[in-house]
């Protein structure tokens, strides 16, 4: 295998020339050049990337921390992220800490330990002190750490707004509002305006309150059978796509029709929600958005090429489905 003295010996230069034309740092005359890069295809030599990254005291990689990449939102999350990362020359190593502590803590540790340049946590299972006491790249998706830590995430105030006026448009008086609330978490914020919006128009609220940190199939399940046997007279639900697609399914098993009897209103938009019958009325987030991002951030972090904000919202969108009547959103209700 060549080597970059070999390289240098071939095109009659020194190292540190193609060095600079390996790295792209540092001028080196045209003709110079085309030399070097004639003889890097003639030796077909390929650069020691792990030799070139501890030289620069970088690895390349980039740990992206989910909680379960079973879940819909956090598996096209990780894929749009890898993606953007890939296009701008970083590996990505993909975290699944399955709503465990230590799992989190261990891929958090190999940030100190020189072993990823940086991390991009969507998994919020320990302490914020954790992520602070760590004086390095972090990108927080969603949680807000305070401003040490860029925070990217989702308008969920217009979100929560929106599903609450479709909510009232639709006549809804008794819903169902499936929550799972973690500290920090922006996520909160359309749990909180969407409740205060519907008991200023006095609708009954029922909520049900899920595990945070849990997304497992079965756990849905459960949380809407018990939905379906202790509340009576529900003509709406707000709720994260999974747990409101449960929740339809087993009412529509008990005759209930959509959106005749039931307005089903999902949070997320993720492809799931377009795949069933009826198709449903959602709040999308942006997956692209916030993975472009997350990205972004966090390799001016690594360069300290710019200035990043502390906090950096994206928009969200409505998916008029057909488990509830058209409406106009105009803020008037």
């Amino acid at each position: 295998m060549a080597s970059i003295r070999d390289v240098a010996q071939k095109a009659g230069v020194g190292v540190g020339t193609v060095s600079r034309v390996i790295n792209g740092s540092g001028y080196v005359a045209e003709d110079t050049r085309k030399k070097i890069e004639s003889a890097i295809r003639e030796l077909e030599y390929t650069p020691n990337e792990l030799a070139r990254n501890l030289f620069k005291n970088r690895t390349g990689i980039i740990g992206v921390l989910v909680p379960d990449l079973d879940h819909p939102f956090f598996s096209a999350f990780a894929r749009e992220t890898e993606i953007a990362l890939y296009k701008a020359g970083y590996k990505v190593m993909i975290c699944n800490t399955i709503g465990s502590s230590n799992r989190e803590l261990d891929y958090l540790n190999m940030l100190d330990r020189n072993m990823v340049d940086g991390i991009i946590t969507g998994s919020h299972t320990l302490h914020v002190e954790e992520y602070l006491k760590r004086k390095r790249t972090i990108v927080s998706l969603d949680q807000d750490f305070g401003p040490e830590i860029p925070m990217v995430g989702s308008d969920h105030i217009y979100g929560g707004r929106a599903a609450a006026e479709i909510i009232l448009k639709n006549k809804c008086r008794k819903v169902l509002h499936i929550t799972g609330v973690a500290p920090n978490v922006a996520a909160n914020d359309r749990h909180a305006i969407f409740e205060s919006i519907l008991a200023e128009h006095g609708v009954e609220i029922v909520d049900l309150m899920m595990e945070w940190n849990k997304f497992d199939h079965q756990a849905y399940w459960d949380a809407a059978r018990e939905a379906i046997r202790k509340c009576d007279g529900i003509d709406g639900v707000f709720a994260a796509d999974q747990p409101a697609l449960c929740y339809m399914h087993l009412a529509m098993e008990a005759g209930k029709r959509v959106p005749e009897d039931l307005k089903v209103v999902a949070y997320d938009g993720m492809d799931i929600t377009r795949l069933c019958y009826p198709q449903v009325t959602s709040i999308d987030q942006n997956i692209r958005f916030l993975a472009d991002t997350c990205a972004s951030t966090v390799i001016k972090l690594i360069d300290g090429s710019e200035r990043v904000p502390h906090k950096q919202i994206m928009s969200v969108e409505v998916h008029q489905g057909k488990t509830t009547n058209p409406v106009v959103l105009d803020g008037n209700f």
